[in-house]
């Protein structure tokens, strides 16, 4: 079912780069197409959002700021398994972030002259939501988890308007938000949402920084505020890499592919492998379990895309270049010794070790975060934790003989940049003692 390249013969740069399986993204007519849209919903506010949620969504929303009581509706007619479950998530992710926060420390740089490391929460934060193909509290969990963990003040968050709720984000969604206590909630999609988070609109004021995934026109939206405001990474539609040997279970290796192949019919699923018996194994795996799956066209179509494939390769330092020239947003190893080899993986939004964690655990309950870099931005960006809302200020606090020990070399340092008054800024108080 998947295509096939053969890398047996050698791995070089030049063909990792030309010949992996990637969708075709062409970023900058994604970017023309939201510029007008994030421009409309700057210049006209709550009436471009409602004109946009009119045209892609389907509906008019009465509002685009949710009434709170929606939301605790949604919650008491939640079915309670469910809400049991989403209570699992909420505490798994709160304990693998609280891991994260970084403590304040002080060093002595000289006797009576000290820097401080402090971290200080984000003001005010704007998470979004998809809410297309499919309905994602998990979504909610991960970024509202993450913020309340760093300390942040005020958070807003935003899921698209639909069609079949009268105007409302979907109702688990706003179930998922009564649960975790965030009372500002709006009805807007894709890029003006993106834009009302930037510049503000209606009751919503401006935030910080804007968290969430979502597909390309949401990530090129977020590309186009940034600077204006914060963002995450570009987390566009959802990727797999499976690095595999000969050791692994098809079926599961089958069964992991067509989990994110079920996202989005431009999902990738992209399997590395030594053993060509084991491609040849998961393609028959696949044929059958996608054949059995609630959304088999979706499937079909995206395990058949060009960003879907299979690379073999002739040893595991070879699958390992492949892996990290791929950067997947999220990565399995299911190979011997599958700690010793993912340690030696350098990109990648999260690491899936071993044949017993799926990435599914990782969408929802394994307590790590699935708002992760995709399209190999993995190579310079992080999966959404607490350092996105966190800010780093360093506090320098000296006394004056602490000064004085500085304020020969301080001189000479600054004569030689021609600085002259960064040095007297110091001689200064020495006169002056």
């Amino acid at each position: 079912m998947l295509s096939r390249l053969d890398l047996r013969s050698g791995v070089t740069a030049a063909a990792l780069a030309e010949s992996l399986p990637r969708a075709a993204i062409d970023i900058d007519a994604a970017l023309a197409a939201v510029k007008p849209l994030v421009a409309d919903v700057r210049e006209r506010g709550v009436d471009a959002l409602m004109d946009q949620a009119e045209r892609f969504d389907g509906v008019r929303p009465t509002s685009i700021r949710v009434p709170a009581h929606a939301c605790e509706e949604a919650l008491a007619n939640l079915d309670p398994e469910l809400v049991s479950a989403i209570e699992l998530a909420i505490a798994h992710v709160r304990i693998g972030h609280e891991m994260q926060m970084p403590e304040e420390r002080t060093v002595e740089i000289v006797p009576g002259g000290t820097v401080t490391q402090r971290w200080i929460p984000m003001q005010r934060v704007g998470l979004y939501v998809p809410g297309g193909l499919a309905v994602y509290p998990s979504s909610v969990v991960m970024n509202a988890v993450c913020a309340q963990v760093a300390g942040v003040g005020s958070i807003a968050l935003t899921s698209p308007a639909q069609a079949e709720f009268g105007g409302l984000p979907h109702p688990t969604i706003l179930a998922a938000c009564a649960l975790l206590g965030i009372d500002e909630v709006y009805a807007a999609g894709g890029a003006g949402a993106i834009a009302m988070f930037a510049y503000g609109a209606g009751e919503c004021e401006p935030v910080d920084v804007i968290t969430g995934p979502g597909n390309i026109y949401v990530a090129a939206a977020k590309r186009l505020v940034l600077g204006t405001v914060g963002i995450d990474s570009e987390a566009g539609t959802t990727e797999i890499a499976i690095l595999a040997d000969d050791t692994a279970d098809p079926r599961y290796v089958a069964a992991d592919l067509l989990s994110q192949a079920e996202h989005d019919p431009a999902a990738a699923s992209v399997l590395v492998t030594t053993s060509a018996a084991l491609a040849d194994a998961v393609d028959d795996e696949l044929v059958r379990q996608a054949a059995a799956t609630k959304h088999a066209e979706r499937v079909h179509v995206a395990l058949t895309g060009p960003q879907s494939g299979t690379v073999l390769v002739s040893s595991i330092d070879d699958g390992l270049a492949v892996i990290n020239a791929y950067g997947a947003e999220h990565l399995e190893i299911q190979t011997a010794d599958a700690d010793r080899v993912a340690r030696r993986v350098t990109n990648a939004g999260a690491i899936f070790v071993g044949p017993y964690t799926p990435v599914p655990a990782g969408d929802y309950l394994a307590g790590s975060n699935h708002v992760l870099p995709t399209g190999g931005t993995a190579r310079y960006s992080s999966g959404l934790n607490v350092h996105a809302f966190l800010k780093s200020v360093q506090q320098i606090d000296y006394s004056r003989q602490a000064l004085e020990t500085l304020t020969e070399p301080l001189v000479t340092f600054a004569d030689a940049e021609d600085l002259p008054a960064h040095g007297h800024a110091l001689t200064v108080r020495r006169t002056q003692q």
